[in-house]
């Protein structure tokens, strides 16, 4: 498959060497200078599978797209890429902004960053997703034998499964969130990831799994993962229907 990244942080770079490593994918870093030391370090990662031009160049290129670029430079990083019609955007962005208190969330209350960018990203289908736990963790979201929780929010049924393939290719446990005007429920539980990382002690060597009760006897079924009775550092009251936990590194 071949996935545009745009932007080639922790997070793109991160996203791109774990695709082209994990699943073959070839991968195209749309960035402002694709010549720079540091871009040329994320391509030489991907042993040939990747390659940098600018985002109109990567955006051509593929037909899935990530944005991973700061909330703040996410407009101009799309109208850079020029002609979107019929393009699938996995948008990765948290519309973060520094409050009194430190980083909050500049929106959410009655749109989101998601949304914002299916109005920027005109023709394209966008989907939420990738932007609820930190890059490090992206690179392998496996804690002991469990896939962290991945959301995916959109409102393309023809293309939410092949996002959710993408994105479970890394590893992640995806779980369909439903619609595109759910993004603001996703951007929020990422503030609550980057408080909890930040503020609260916890540090970025976390994430949150999806737990599920496997009917009456009681152990907790993770989908594809089955055979634990007992799950190190995963916490706590699980409901009869199922609950996030976090789950850490011992």
């Amino acid at each position: 498959m071949r996935v545009a990244i745009i932007g080639a942080g922790n997070v793109g770079g991160t996203l791109g060497t774990a695709w082209a490593q994990k699943a073959g994918h070839e991968i195209f870093f749309g960035v402002r200078n694709p010549t720079s030391d540091r871009t040329q370090a994320v391509v030489r990662r991907l042993d040939g599978r990747g390659r940098a031009g600018t985002p109109e160049q990567a955006a051509a290129f593929a037909q899935f797209i990530v944005l991973t670029t700061p909330w703040n430079a996410a407009e101009a990083a799309i109208r850079s890429m020029g002609d979107l019609n019929g393009k699938v955007i996995l948008d990765a962005t948290n519309p973060l902004a520094m409050g009194p208190d430190g980083l909050t969330l500049a929106i959410g209350h009655s749109t989101s960053a998601g949304e914002k960018v299916q109005g920027w990203a005109k023709g394209a289908s966008v989907f939420k997703t990738l932007n609820t736990t930190g890059f490090g963790n992206m690179a392998d979201p496996v804690f002991h034998g469990v896939g962290a929780a991945m959301f995916v929010a959109g409102d393309d049924a023809a293309n939410k499964p092949k996002v959710v393939e993408l994105v479970g290719a890394l590893g992640f446990e995806v779980v369909d969130a439903g619609p595109l005007r759910n993004a603001h429920l996703l951007e929020a539980h990422a503030m609550l990831w980057i408080d909890l990382a930040l503020n609260r002690g916890l540090g970025r060597d976390f994430a949150f799994a999806l737990l599920r009760l496997n009917g009456s006897e009681g152990l907790l079924n993770f989908r594809r993962v089955h055979g634990f009775s007992r799950i190190a550092n995963c916490a706590n009251r699980v409901s009869r229907h199922g609950a996030l936990a976090v789950s850490g590194s011992l």
